[in-house]
């Protein structure tokens, strides 16, 4: 193998300022040590229980996808983040950085929520297993599950963590999914529409290969652009997002169900059904839309 391989290039770039909303698809992100700017910047937290609102409990909270989340100006790595744009299913607008943020967004949700803009050395959130086989490997089917994620998620297993502590990240800084993978998927399961947006990633490569072509990537290093250097670090175990409605995609628990059929990957010694990749920065700088992206 070279010592470069070029794989193919940017197809799509994108950041969601608050956690489990719509988020913004860019043609330029500056990618930091803590992943791209401004991503999973904010979250909802329940003022009662204390967790974060998560699309990963859509009966509890089934609006978030509903809502659309944009920074109103340019972001840089150095600089404290602009206000972020909220707007709500119903239509209304909210900045974060308004006085009443946290009442417009209890009443559009009907319980009391704060609009946090750190995590506490991680966070906690209500993750729904829906009724699949071969879904959760503990078990869990039909069920709602509390999961710590973040920091505290690698601080209750005594592993250091791959991000800060004060991050709203699952488990790692960024996230990449090919078109290979993607349109593999389509072949597979032709009555299913597998948009990238379904699974909320950071990067789209589009690669030329046929397959799963990222599960080939694991402890490699991907160049991008003349200075980015990412390390892919663990498959991406998927939760029930992917298939639930967004914009206009559809809800289809087919989705989930073509990946614990078709990727079921091990992960810390456990088969998950996985799309893409996690990752963290080696070399950071700017990423574009068709930037060139070679395996090292």
């Amino acid at each position: 193998m070279n010592s470069s391989e070029p794989i193919g290039t940017i197809r799509a770039l994108w950041r969601y300022p608050v956690k489990s909303m719509l988020g913004e698809e860019l043609d330029v992100v500056e990618l930091s040590e803590g992943g791209v700017v401004g991503d999973r910047a904010y979250a909802l937290r329940d003022k009662e229980t204390g967790k974060v609102a998560s699309a990963k409990h859509p009966k509890l909270w089934p609006s978030l996808l509903a809502c659309h989340a944009a920074f109103v100006d340019a972001t840089r790595q150095d600089d404290e983040l602009p206000a972020v744009r909220i707007e709500l299913a119903d239509g209304s607008v909210v900045l974060s950085d308004a006085p009443d943020v946290d009442a417009v967004l209890s009443r559009f949700f009907g319980r009391d929520v704060e609009l946090a803009h750190a995590a506490q050395n991680g966070y906690t959130i209500d993750q729904y297993h829906p009724d699949e086989e071969n879904y959760d490997p503990e078990g869990h089917r039909d069920e709602v599950v509390e999961a710590r994620l973040g920091a505290a998620f690698f601080n209750e297993r005594g592993l250091p963590s791959a991000v800060p502590g004060g991050s709203f990240f699952d488990l790692f800084p960024l996230s990449v999914l090919t078109t290979s993978s993607l349109d593999q998927l389509g072949e597979l399961e032709p009555q299913s529409r597998f948009d990238a947006r379904r699974f909320r990633m950071n990067v789209i490569v589009e690669t030329p290969a046929r397959g799963f072509v990222e599960n080939e990537w694991l402890g490699r290093t991907l160049a991008i652009g003349d200075d980015v250097q990412i390390g892919v670090a663990l498959p991406d175990p998927r939760c029930v997002m992917p298939s639930l409605a967004q914009e206009d995609l559809p809800k289809d628990s087919r989705i989930l169900k073509a990946l614990a059929q078709h990727n079921r990957i091990d992960v810390a010694g456990a088969l998950y059904p996985c799309a893409g990749v996690y990752a963290v920065a080696e070399a950071t700088g700017v990423i574009r839309r068709d930037d060139r992206v070679s395996l090292v």
